[in-house]
């Protein structure tokens, strides 16, 4: 352990399942009981088991119950009815690496030095002085296995899964189009254990099936103890790949196959949690790492990738790679059976930056105090004993590798960035022109409002240039 986080003694048993799906089903309110027990009691006895599962360039727009037409998710769904749906939920930036390092830290990746996407000849990974929720975890007992794609440091051992919280590892290092053609490396894509490659190439069409024969393997060792999995999936992100048994199945294409293999994923780990006795004390999370990748980079588009085996941002504007709505704002939903009422849809801004102090408040676990922390616990919210942060104090800032170019405010955003929804660059020396969207009224970001509030757009623009001063060293301009 890298630092001590001491447990404040909370007996509860949780199960956090981070995947991005919602249901349009609504169950009834009578499957909560009227007399379930408050978010910080202690009277059941156990710790709470914590999964998270993880998609990965999942867009807002891909699964059944967030609008998809003919792509069919109906485990994520019902995981979605059996709890809370979020539509303004955020990760924490627009690609891989740091939005992985945001979600396991609870802090920028600005904050924790790992901004842009490690390639395989990447030497930076994630820093020693970093507590993980796995770390954080680990001072209660838990057992602790993370499972799939990793992407936050493998040249040394100190920046493995292993030496970050995790008891047991099992799957990729970073991307899978990191090898010929898409990336020109000569590093060889190989199945990782503990201690680093364990096997030859992968073959990808059984990735999904490897994570989650390993994923049921530790439920059902650990189930009687408190343990916390992390099943970051390795799809949709290109090249896709489904299992070889459901290929031409979706209505959707090859790109519905491999998300409708994840649906499937899903069922089992929830059929599992069933079969263990402990459904009942799981708090399930499930979301992506970022949107979809649409303006896909002409490396990509060869060996049969084609521009439709992407996802879909539904009704956002931009994509992975922007600090558009599409790059960021992605499915989240969390189900806890006796604490949050099912079928409950939250609009106000959350991220993925929350997860961890809401995990740690969950699990009676003390939150570190000796750092910056950019989420909050969502505890107390979703169980319905207290109102969230009001929306003028909760904050989101958008991060395009080590660059602020935006942040948002209740219901107002500002944007000021020289990249186009398209990725296109503005040459420098241009003068930007700030953009100000009302994210109620438009969350597909069509309207620019900038000329009509020039006051919000000064005091969102004074936000951003503090948090610049803060965690970048910018100083102030003149």
């Amino acid at each position: 352990m890298k630092c001590a986080v001491n447990n404040s003694g909370y007996l509860l048993t949780v199960a956090i399942i981070t995947a991005v799906f919602w249901s349009g089903c609504a169950p009834s309110a009578d499957t909560l009981s009227a007399d379930a027990p408050s978010a910080d009691s202690t009277s059941q006895g156990a710790l709470p088991n914590i999964i998270i599962l993880l998609a990965d360039d999942l867009g807002y727009g891909d699964l059944g119950s967030y609008g998809h037409p003919t792509i069919r998710t109906p485990n994520i769904d019902r995981l979605a009815a059996a709890g809370a749906r979020f539509t303004s939920y955020y990760a924490g930036a627009p690609a891989c690496t740091p939005a992985r390092a945001a979600l396991l830290t609870g802090r920028y990746a600005v904050r924790v030095g790992l901004p842009g996407v490690l390639m395989p000849e990447s030497v930076e990974g994630l820093p020693q002085s970093e507590i993980t929720i796995a770390e954080a975890l680990k001072e209660s007992d838990y057992r602790t296995m993370a499972v799939g794609k990793w992407h936050l440091g493998h040249a040394q051992p100190s920046y493995l899964p292993t030496a970050n919280g995790f008891d047991d590892y099992l799957g990729l290092p970073y991307s899978n189009d990191m090898i010929r053609p898409w990336v020109q490396t000569d590093v060889p894509l190989r199945m990782h254990g503990n201690d680093g490659p364990i096997e030859g190439e992968v073959d990808q069409a059984t990735l999904t099936t490897r994570y989650t024969e390993r994923a049921l393997q530790f439920i059902r060792e650990s189930s009687a103890g408190a343990f916390f999995l992390y099943l970051a999936y390795s799809m949709p992100h290109l090249p896709i790949h489904p299992a070889p048994e459901r290929e031409g199945q979706s209505r959707a294409g090859r790109y519905g196959d491999v998300v409708e293999t994840l649906d499937w994923s899903v069922g089992l780990i929830l059929d599992a949690l069933e079969e263990q006795g402990i459904a009942e004390n799981t708090i399930v999370v499930f979301t992506s790492d970022n949107g979809p990748w649409l303006h896909l980079p002409n490396r990509m588009l060869q060996d049969g990738n084609m521009p439709w085996h992407a996802g879909s941002t539904g009704l956002l504007r931009g994509s992975k790679g922007t600090t558009y709505e599409g790059g960021v704002r992605v499915p989240a939903i969390i189900r806890w059976p006796g604490r949050i009422a099912p079928g409950q849809v939250f609009a106000d801004l959350a991220t993925a930056m929350d997860l961890l102090p809401t995990i740690l408040s969950a699990s009676g676990v003390a939150i570190p105090d000796d750092r910056t922390l950019d989420g909050e616990s969502l505890l107390p919210w979703l169980a319905g004993e207290a109102p969230l942060t009001p929306p003028s104090d909760r904050v989101f800032f958008y991060f395009r590798g080590g660059i602020l170019e935006g942040v948002r405010e209740g219901k107002w955003k500002c944007r000021l960035s020289r990249q186009t929804d398209s990725l296109e660059l503005i040459p420098e020396g241009t003068e930007m022109v700030p953009e100000l969207y009302d994210l109620e009224l438009d969350p597909s970001e069509r309207y620019n409002v900038a000329s009509q509030h020039p006051d919000v757009v000064a005091r969102l623009r004074a936000r951003m240039a503090e948090l610049e001063r803060e965690i970048l060293g910018v100083p102030d301009a003149g």
